[in-house]
């Protein structure tokens, strides 16, 4: 195996561009990283990647190898799946990423059930709002709420979310209620806007009688963690967009009530992402179907989620 383990190495290093994050992503050291680096160089007679001080590229050797090593792999995995499955025995580790209200509400809570049902399987979760790259960063199944682009990956929804805007009732008390779009931008309220590094826009597609129509929103407060702009619109700080299923104990216990509600936001998908080769893999499946089942009844309301 040791081969083999040099093999996926590799190919983290050369996916992720840096002999540190994929000693991370491999849970170990980067003088591990680079000793099976190199000892994978040594059996080859090749050098597979030009290092300096500052960048790690491929060699056209590398290039090569590259295209083989992860037909190699996925060969591997095909084996070990088919074996597994035949056992009815699925073991292993899922590495699984969300976002923050997502893994927090849906996904989070179930994960123990999960475990209980299929002891011989682990979970790792990873929770960020920010955008992630599904086969660089080596996930088997990552959770998505928006607007998908163009992908290779494999695309699983699950179910469409209302969403709304919404803001404490001390808010309104003090700025008024805001009947529309336009009134948000007329009577310059503050808007709590979800905003990552390089973001450029400040705008929220709201309905409007006309159709979809792009609203320049304002505000002193962003972020990047959607909670947090929960917590700031709790606290009296302006108004929030959000999925109807994050607020729906705020606005049911009358901590949140909605606002412009002649122009809501439009409904956005949930859906989960998968490389294609993964969903041969029997623990993936299983996965999937018991969250993409559990989510979809919290989301639409079919019935409440199962608490852990």
């Amino acid at each position: 195996m040791s081969y083999v383990n040099n093999i996926k190495m590799f190919v983290r290093v050369y996916e992720l561009g840096s002999m540190s994050a994929a000693a991370r992503d491999q849970r170990t050291s980067p003088a591990v990283a680079s000793a099976r680096v190199s000892e994978l160089e040594k059996h080859l007679g090749v050098r597979l990647f030009n290092r300096t001080t500052r960048s790690l590229q491929p060699t056209e050797n590398g290039r090569l190898f590259y295209d083989g090593a992860r037909k190699v792999l996925e060969a591997i995995d095909e084996a070990e799946a088919a074996v597994i499955d035949a056992t009815q025995n699925p073991r292993g580790t899922i590495f699984v990423a969300a976002p923050l209200g997502i893994g927090r509400r849906l996904i989070a809570p179930q994960v123990p059930a999960f475990k209980d049902a299929y002891p011989l399987i682990d979970v790792r979760l990873r929770l960020s709002d920010r955008s992630i790259d599904v086969t660089a960063e080596g996930l088997d199944v990552a959770f998505h709420l928006g607007i998908l682009d163009d992908s290779t990956l494999k695309v699983r929804v699950i179910a469409d979310c209302p969403r709304l805007l919404c803001a404490s009732p001390a808010y309104v008390a003090r700025r008024g209620m805001p009947l529309d779009g336009e009134a948000l931008v007329r009577d310059r309220h503050d808007c709590l806007n979800l905003r990552f590094p390089g973001a450029k826009e400040f705008q929220w597609t709201l309905m409007t009688p006309e159709g979809p129509r792009r609203f320049e929103i304002s505000g002193p407060f962003e972020s990047d963690d959607g909670d947090v702009l929960t917590a700031w619109a709790l606290d009296g700080r302006g108004i929030v967009l959000k999925p109807a299923f994050e607020v729906a104990d705020h606005l049911r216990e009358g901590r949140l009530v909605p606002v412009a509600q002649t122009s809501p936001p439009l409904p956005v998908q949930l859906s989960c992402l998968t490389q294609h080769r993964r969903l041969k893999d029997p623990k993936i499946r299983l996965f999937l179907d018991f969250m993409v089942a559990r989510c979809k009844a919290a989301v639409t309301g079919e019935r409440p989620i199962e608490a852990a």
